[in-house]
């Protein structure tokens, strides 16, 4: 089992920066996707963006062309870098590993780190 633990949250003004970090432990293969998703107050969790070790990326309309997942496997860590930074992106964000063949909705999860986008 995969436990993964997140951090760099915090609050940003509109258009700033922020990087999360997801430091994983166990076995982290290239059969993993890693994912970061985020649930904002009385919103369904929606998928961010996901990535594996092969190269495929995938993201959310919504943040395509401001975030970026990347993934340093000598330390087992998946980051996302999130630019320009919007009030709508305020959530709590988590990361997730799941293996390819398993749905969104199943692996395993880290705690949620709070991003809050306000001036």
């Amino acid at each position: 089992q995969v436990q993964l633990v997140e951090s760099g949250g915090g609050l940003v003004q509109p258009g700033g920066s922020l990087t999360l970090s997801c430091a994983a432990s166990g076995s982290i293969s290239s059969f993993h996707v890693m994912g970061w998703y985020r649930q904002a107050p009385g919103k369904q969790r929606e998928l961010v963006a996901e990535g594996r070790s092969s190269g495929y990326t995938n993201y959310a309309d919504s943040v395509k062309g401001r975030f970026t997942i990347s993934r340093d496997n000598d330390k087992n860590t998946v980051y996302l870098q999130m630019n320009s930074l919007k009030p709508e992106d305020t959530a709590v964000y988590y990361c997730n590993a799941r293996l390819v063949w398993q749905s969104r909705d199943s692996g395993s999860w880290g705690q949620g780190t709070q991003v809050t986008v306000s001036s």
